[in-house]
C-alpha cells in the first residue's frame, strides 16, 4: 500500500476549504501552501546583520496582515534565529516534503532559510516501517509572534515554556520578559544540550529543566503563564494546576484527525479553566498522546470480516483539507484517524480514504473508483462504525452552520474533565 499520511508538520497557515468533488488532491499533506523560497541570500553563513533581522519581521508583518507588536519585533531584533539551527535544516517544497539546507554545502541557502517565516525541520526519526518523519522542528517565526499575542504577556509576568527545541522560542521570552522570568522544559536530552549552548551563545540564560514536559515544573510554580511548543490532545492537569488563578495556557491542539488550532484556556479561581481556540498551529504531539497505530501499520489485520455499504459523503470533504470540518470532526468522533492510500489492493479502487481508531479495534475504508463522484463504497469492521459516526458528526456541523475553528472554545471542570463546543456560525 502507498499511504499517503497526514504531515506532522506544515505551514501553519488557514487554508481555504478544499472542493468536495475533486478527487485529485490525494495527499493531506498536500494541502499545505507552499512557501516561496528566498530570492536571494547572503555571501555566507556568518552572523545575521540587522537587515537579515528586518526582512524577516517583514515577512512575519505580511503573514499576520499588520505592523509585529513593538516588544515582539524588538525580541526578533534580539535573537539572531540562525544560532539556533543546526547545520542542515529541512525547508518545505510545497508537495509535502522537504528540502535540506546545508549551512556547509550551501550557506546562502541556509542563512536565508534561517530568516525565512517558514517551518525549518531540524531532525528526522525512521518508524519501524521505514517511514522517515520529523521529530523536531523550528516553527515559523510568525506563528510564535501570534502565541506570544495569545498570552497577552506584561513585564514582571513568570512564564513556563514546554518543550526548549532549539532554544530560540526561549530566547523571545527572555528578550521579552527577563532571564529570570523564564522557565523552560525539555525531554530530549540531546535538544536540551543544544538549546543551551545556543541560548548561551546569544546571551540568554533562562532557568533549563530537563525533564518530560506533561508534569511542567512545581519547583517553581505557580506561573502567571505556561507556553507549549508542542501540541496536545488533552491539557495535562500539572499544568493547569501550575498556573495562578487569571493565568493563561497558550497550547498548539490535535487530536487524531486534525494537527491544529491553537488553545488560550484562562485558569479561574474555583480550579475550572475555559478559553477559545484560534485558527493557526500545526506541531508535534506531546510525546505520550500520541498513538503508533495511527501511521496505519497493520490494517486490516487477516482474517477480519467487515460490513459493505454506499455513502454520498465524499471522503475529501471530510479528509481533503477543510481545516475547519476536520477540527470539528476531530473534537467529536473521539479516537478516530484517516489516512489516504493511493494504491489500494482492492478490486476497482482507485484511491481510498482509510479510518482508523487508536484503540485498534476498527476501521473503516471509503473507495473512490476513478469515475464517480456521487457515490462511493463503504468497507466498515470492528465495534465502532466509525464512517457512519464521520457521517452524523459531519452533518451536525454542517446544521451548525459550519462553524470555524475560531467558533470553538474548551472548559475544563474542577475535575480535569474537558469539553469543547462549538458556537452556531452566523
Amino acid at each position: 500500500m502507498d499511504w499517503k499520511h497526514r504531515s506532522p508538520i506544515g505551514d501553519d497557515g488557514h487554508q481555504p476549504a478544499a472542493r468536495a468533488d475533486a478527487p485529485a488532491a490525494r495527499s493531506r499533506a498536500g494541502r499545505r501552501a507552499a512557501v516561496a523560497a528566498p530570492s536571494a541570500g547572503p555571501d555566507a553563513a556568518g552572523d545575521a546583520s540587522e537587515p537579515w533581522a528586518e526582512r524577516l519581521i517583514g515577512q512575519v508583518a505580511r503573514r499576520l496582515g499588520r505592523p509585529v507588536p513593538a516588544p515582539y519585533a524588538e525580541a526578533l531584533r534580539r535573537v539572531p534565529r540562525h544560532l539556533f539551527l543546526p547545520d542542515r535544516v529541512w525547508v518545505p517544497d510545497g508537495n509535502g516534503g522537504h528540502t535540506p539546507r546545508d549551512r556547509h554545502a550551501d550557506p546562502r541557502g541556509w542563512l536565508a532559510a534561517a530568516y525565512t517565516d517558514t517551518p525549518l525541520i531540524t531532525r528526522f526519526q525512521t518508524a519501524e516501517d521505514g517511514t522517515r518523519l520529523p521529530s523536531s522542528s523550528a516553527p515559523m517565526p510568525s506563528m510564535t509572534v501570534r502565541a506570544l499575542e495569545l498570552a497577552a504577556l506584561d513585564d514582571g509576568m513568570r512564564v513556563l515554556e514546554i518543550g526548549t527545541g532549539t532554544g530560540f522560542d526561549a530566547a523571545l521570552l527572555c528578550a521579552r520578559l527577563g532571564d529570570h522570568r523564564v522557565t523552560t522544559v525539555e525531554i530530549d536530552p540531546a535538544l536540551h544540550a543544544r538549546a543551551g549552548r545556543a541560548l548561551a551563545a546569544a546571551g540568554f540564560a533562562p532557568r533549563r529543566v530537563l525533564a518530560d514536559g506533561a508534569e511542567g515544573r512545581p519547583a517553581a510554580a505557580p506561573y502567571d503563564r505556561i507556553l507549549a511548543t508542542c501540541s496536545v490532545r488533552a491539557v495535562p492537569p500539572a499544568w493547569l494546576a501550575q498556573t495562578a488563578p487569571g493565568g493563561r495556557v497558550v497550547t498548539p491542539w490535535d487530536s487524531p484527525w486534525c494537527r491544529y488550532g491553537t488553545l488560550a484556556l484562562t485558569r479561574h479561581r474555583d480550579g475550572t479553566a475555559s478559553g477559545p481556540f484560534s485558527a493557526f498551529g500545526s506541531y508535534m504531539v506531546l510525546r505520550g498522546q500520541y498513538a503508533d497505530v495511527e501511521l496505519g501499520r497493520d490494517l486490516p489485520r487477516p482474517g477480519q470480516g467487515h460490513e459493505e455499504s454506499r455513502t454520498a459523503l465524499s471522503p475529501w470533504t471530510v479528509a481533503g483539507g477543510d481545516l475547519d470540518a476536520e477540527f470539528h470532526l476531530g473534537q467529536t468522533v473521539p479516537g478516530a484517524w484517516f489516512s489516504w492510500d493511493d494504491a489500494p489492493e482492492a478490486d476497482g479502487a482507485h484511491t481510498r480514504l482509510w479510518i482508523g481508531d487508536t484503540d485498534a479495534t476498527s476501521w473503516a475504508s471509503v473507495d473512490y473508483d476513478g469515475r464517480s463522484v456521487a457515490s462511493f463504497r463503504v468497507l466498515q469492521h470492528g465495534p465502532r462504525r466509525l464512517w457512519h459516526e464521520i457521517e452524523r458528526a459531519y452533518a451536525a456541523w454542517d446544521r451548525l452552520g459550519r462553524p470555524p475553528v475560531d467558533d470553538h472554545t474548551l472548559a475544563v471542570d474542577s475535575g480535569g474533565a474537558s469539553t469543547v463546543t462549538a458556537v452556531t456560525a452566523g
